[in-house]
């Protein structure tokens, strides 16, 4: 048994197919199904049903893989380990972030963080907040960035900044004759929001208190499945939206005269850097940590008179 047939049944395990297991592993598949073969051999078991598409794990199967990303990820630790005694920052990190963050936060500290530290690789993906959690878990991500809490006891949650709530109105919307507004100010019957599956969909609803309140009244409904999409309804439709304050700098100073903050305790959401239990790359996810708060507003890093809104 090597690690190397380890990390094929985890690839197998993740992709559900041999091709793209095998393309990710950088082998051909004959090679990846015959070290597979030999591990199955081995151990006496079959550990996927071949016969299922996509490829499924046994029963017994199920045991061993989850017991080999335990084995890969110590032996990863231990290679960080010994990076850290060395002293430089280096290696891979995957980060998974989610969409209503990803267009605003990642030019504030991309480029500066990729030349502070030129041997580190970042590949990002742009995902939900359950896509992440999922991937953490599995040790496809090394780290997300998202609004939290999660009240997850399998994930680490590292607060980055609190970001304001604003509402984004239409210049013929009544909402413009007011300084300030209350979510009591919200005609729901004007508010746009984004799907489902959208973390920040939910923090609306419980701000807005809106989970028992049905549109009914509607003959058109569209859910956005981005934040530009959704400023785009607001113009065409005389409506209302709330955006994150990261997202209110790409707005023209024309477009800014339309956003609204909230009354005091104004709504925010928490953004923190989540990693599950068990993960390894500590320095590197630190660096990454510093490098973020040192680029957003000072602000925002204050979470004093704040109303977190959850998720």
């Amino acid at each position: 048994m090597t690690l190397t047939q380890l990390e094929y049944i985890v690839a197998v395990d993740t992709h559900r197919h041999f091709a793209s297991a095998a393309d990710s592993c950088f082998i051909t598949q004959p090679t990846l199904s015959m070290q597979i073969q030999k591990l199955e051999e081995e151990l006496g078991i079959k550990v996927f049903d071949r016969s299922k598409q996509p490829v499924l794990p046994t029963e017994a199967g199920k045991e061993v893989i989850a017991q080999a990303r335990i084995v890969l990820q110590e032996s990863a630790r231990l290679k960080e380990i010994v990076k850290n005694k060395v002293g430089e920052i280096e290696g891979h990190l995957r980060l998974g972030i989610i969409p209503t963050l990803a267009p605003y936060l990642l030019p504030l500290f991309l480029n500066s963080f990729l030349e502070k530290y030129p041997k580190v690789k970042i590949s990002v993906w742009e995902q939900t907040t359950e896509s992440i959690i999922e991937h953490l878990k599995y040790n496809r991500l090394d780290a997300g960035i998202l609004a939290t809490p999660l009240n997850d006891n399998s994930i680490f949650e590292y607060p980055l900044f609190y970001e304001e709530l604003v509402l984004y109105v239409s210049q013929r919307n009544e909402l413009m004759d007011k300084q300030f507004v209350l979510a009591d100010d919200i005609d729901i019957k004007k508010l746009w929001l984004l799907q489902e599956s959208h973390c920040m969909r939910s923090q609306i609803m419980n701000l807005c208190q809106l989970h028992n309140q049905l549109k009914d009244d509607n003959n058109f409904e569209y859910e956005a499945g981005s934040i530009e999409t959704l400023k785009k309804m607001v113009e065409l439709n005389n409506g209302i939206t709330i955006l994150p304050e990261l997202a209110v700098n790409d707005l023209s100073e024309e477009k800014k005269t339309q956003v609204r903050n909230f009354i005091a305790p104004v709504p925010v959401r928490e953004i923190s850097i989540v990693t599950h239990r068990s993960y390894v790359k500590k320095r590197l996810i630190d660096a990454l940590k510093a490098e973020i708060v040192n680029v957003v507003p000072a602000h925002m890093l204050q979470r004093e008179q704040l109303n977190i809104v959850p998720i």
